[in-house]
């Protein structure tokens, strides 16, 4: 009998995921907009080129300070949860077999395809089953962003309740640093997903109704 090729569930935390993100990162900048510098004040860091600027309120959720500071640790919870269902059902499951990176097997797919994409190759390697290697580079490396930006938030939310972790991350200014780079991580991730989505339309269609997986798929 043939399996979806994307699970119920798989689809039901993409989804998800995509509503926590985008509250969490417009409330994120809205937070940003109250000290819209990276580095301490006073000795803001010289490599940041856009220490001052704010982001656009249009962006923004929460209002307020006070206000952004409530949905982003509200759905930064739910982000949590979601991820902690996501992670159990793809190991529970077996389907991390066909989904993360490993090296043997998708190292030098995601080579090829990097070529192809660059217009250095004339044809796309074939998917190693459900994905291409450089869609489960990407994926995998997306997965390892999560407890860093979970890490560096709880850091910046509790620095004098949770001192060691604050300290491990460099101080509250650098963990500060490293959540606004994964943030900005993600949303380039989100756009070249996007356009990937729009080249093929049919993967949505596979992320919305989860049609069978074709023979072909099957690792």
């Amino acid at each position: 009998m043939p399996r979806p090729a994307q699970p119920w569930l798989v689809r039901a935390t993409h989804w998800a995921n995509l509503v926590l993100l985008t509250v969490m990162a417009g409330s994120g900048l809205r937070i940003l907009v109250a000290y819209p510098h990276l580095g301490p004040k006073g000795a803001e860091y010289g490599w940041y080129p856009l220490q001052g600027v704010s982001p656009p309120l249009a962006l923004t959720v929460g209002g307020w300070l006070a206000g952004a500071r409530h949905w982003h640790f509200a759905f930064a919870w739910l982000f949590v949860a979601n991820a902690v269902v996501y992670l159990v059902y793809l190991f529970a499951s077996g389907e991390w077999r066909r989904r993360l990176f490993f090296p043997r097997r998708d190292a030098r797919n995601a080579w090829d395809t990097v070529l192809h994409d660059l217009r250095l190759r004339k044809e796309a390697p074939p998917p190693v089953g459900l994905y291409n290697g450089m869609q489960r580079l990407t994926y995998t490396a997306v997965l390892a962003m999560a407890p860093l930006v979970v890490l560096s938030g709880l850091a910046m939310y509790k620095p004098v309740q949770l001192p060691r972790l604050t300290a491990l991350l460099g101080g509250y200014d650098v963990a500060r640093v490293i959540h606004l780079g994964v943030l900005a991580a993600l949303a380039l991730f989100t756009v070249v997903h996007v356009v990937q989505v729009l080249l093929h339309p049919r993967t949505l269609a596979d992320m919305t109704v989860g049609r069978d997986e074709r023979p072909e798929e099957v690792s």
